[in-house]
């Protein structure tokens, strides 16, 4: 009737209480510390299944959330650079400049004319084309293009719920 055994403790670490956290802080891509972006192309080139469970999780989120005073939000595609490898516009796009002193060396100097030291190991964002074409087509074929390696995860697969993946 009963089994007097003891249960057998999951061989894996013990679930966190903060999963999404843990996968936010893993940086996948679109993620940085204050935001979680998701290509609109990508979310709905998904397989079906995950459509519907992703719809099911943002009208939830929506609905606990939507209480807040959301402002509008711009989102750009940018990428990290170094300080000395920008050109005029771009510093000029995040409020640097770039000047020669009197004894002829580069200076760099932010929006208060204070010099930037070691600008060779700072870095910044600046703007990029977006390489994530709005009409993305492929995003659900389980191959890249011939001739191009298959992108390795540098991030922890994601969520307890393992499904069969169908694309």
């Amino acid at each position: 009737m009963y089994n007097h055994d003891p249960i057998q403790r999951h061989p894996g670490p013990p679930a966190s209480h903060t999963p999404t956290r843990d996968y936010l802080d893993s940086r996948p891509p679109g993620v940085d510390q204050s935001y979680a972006v998701l290509p609109r192309s990508l979310v709905e080139a998904m397989p079906l299944v995950w459509q519907q469970q992703m719809t099911h999780l943002l009208a939830e989120f929506h609905r606990a959330y939507a209480h807040l005073e959301w402002p509008a939000y711009r989102v750009i595609p940018s990428r990290r650079e170094r300080l000395v490898d920008l050109d005029e516009d771009q510093l000029s796009e995040i409020g640097v400049i770039m000047e020669i002193d009197s004894d002829g060396d580069v200076v760099y100097r932010d929006r208060g004319g204070r010099r930037i030291d070691n600008p060779e190991e700072q870095s910044a964002l600046v703007s990029v084309l977006d390489p994530i074409p709005g009409e993305y087509a492929n995003a659900n074929q389980n191959t890249p293009p011939r001739g191009f390696p298959r992108p390795q995860p540098t991030h922890p697969e994601s969520g307890p719920i393992s499904m069969p993946r169908t694309w």
